[in-house]
This record gives structure tokens, sequence and C-alpha cells, in this order.
């Protein structure tokens, strides 16, 4: 794996975000609708806080990382263009990689117009910026999963609706694993909340930022990178 690879492949799908309105309509959508509640909870329930926008964001995620993730190999299928990318010499796992990281920037950078929030609550008293630097830690986490999740899907069909549909029917399973447990015995539901990303995000997002709950995000991401790859590496067989 050479990063002299990565690197022109995440350039190349990073411009192309950009050099098309689906970066730009993205962000707006997105800042449009946190932004609408941050505000209704600032101004009419008087609640200064970024534990709205915690809360709120990782909701938005279920529907904005599959919408954006949804064309990132399985448009390249489509056109054929992903078998003119693989006769020069990148491994399939660099493509992988090349785009995870494209997907991810972009959604770093959609993220950092909120920092408004955080500025408007400083200059309106005081703040625990702790919570608030692990609670950003966690949602990169969080949609770095998302993201591998998303690029899974999108390798297993040319179809980008298919994709957005697979991609939000899992993350939406790890979103909900740790909402259901009172349904579920005992012993199956420590484990079952484990399982949730919202548990390990809480956890984060409280200020605490325990080796087990990176160790989670971490191997999720790994795993559905790895999935994505032999996706990919099938039509070899």
């Amino acid at each position: 794996m050479q990063l002299s690879n990565i690197i022109p492949i995440f350039r190349r799908e990073l411009r192309s975000y950009f050099n098309s309105p689906v970066a730009y309509v993205f962000i707006v959508v997105f800042l449009a609708f946190i932004g609408w509640f941050f505000t209704s909870n600032l101004f009419l329930a008087n609640l200064a806080t970024m534990q709205v926008v915690f809360s709120l964001i990782p909701v938005a995620f279920l529907i904005f990382v599959p919408a954006m993730t949804m064309r990132l190999l399985a448009e390249e299928k489509k056109t054929g263009t992903l078998e003119l990318l693989t006769t020069k010499p990148v491994r399939d796992i660099e493509i992988v990689l090349g785009k995870f990281l494209a997907a991810w920037a972009l959604l770093a950078a959609t993220l950092f117009p909120t920092l408004a929030y955080v500025i408007t609550l400083v200059s309106l008293g005081k703040l625990d910026v702790g919570p608030v630097i692990t609670g950003y830690v966690g949602l990169l986490l969080m949609g770095g999963v998302y993201i591998g999740i998303g690029l899974l899907a999108s390798s297993l069909t040319e179809n980008q609706i298919i994709a957005l549909i697979l991609s939000f029917l899992m993350v939406l399973a790890l979103f909900m694993a740790d909402k259901v447990l009172i349904y579920m015995p005992e012993g199956f539901a420590t484990t079952l909340e484990f399982l949730g990303v919202d548990y390990h995000f809480s956890n984060i997002a409280r200020g605490v930022i325990d080796s087990r709950d990176i160790i989670y995000f971490g191997s999720l991401m790994g795993f559905s990178l790895m999935l994505a790859t032999v996706s990919l590496e099938r039509r070899k067989w």
C-alpha cells in the first residue's frame, strides 16, 4: 500500500465533490437542519448548550452520510471508470482508502462551520470546553464508521439508490442497537449495548475518552473498509 497512490485518488474524489453541487447542497442542508434546532433551543427554550447539537448530528448522519457515500463506488462500477482506474498500478485497498479519506474530509468540512455555535455560547457565558472537544472527536469517529459502511454498501451494487438504502439500514441498526435493550434478555442486552454506536459516542461526548470506545470505532472502520476492499476484489475472481 503506497501513500503516493492514495493521495491522487483522495484529491480526485474531493475535487469531484466540490466541482459539482453535491458538496455545497450537502453542507447547506446539513447546517440549515442543525442550525434551526440550535437557534430554536437557544432563543426560544433558553438552552445554551452544545448537547443539543451533539444529540442532533448523529441523527442527521443517518441520512446525510449514506447519501454522501452512495456514489463513491457504485457510480464508478456503473460507468466503467473503476475498471479504467484499476488498469493503473493501484491496489483496491488504495482506491477504498482514497475515497474514504475524501468523504471523511468532506464530513469534517461540514462540521467545521458548527464551531460558530461554540463561539456563540462562549460569548454568552462560561462553556465547558472539554466535552465540546471530545464531542467533535466522537462525531468524527462516528462519521468515519458510517462512511466506511457507506463505502461497503456502495461496493456491493452499481445502483446508487440501493447503496443508499443498504447503507441507511446498516447504520440505523448500529444506531438503534442500544435503544432496544428493554426488549432483550439481560445477558444479550450487554452485548447489544456495546455494539450500539450511539452508546460509545455518548461516552466520548461526556468528556471521557475510553480506549474501549476508540477501539470500537477503529475496529468498525477497519472491518468495513476491509469488506469493501474484498467486495471490489470479487470482480477478479
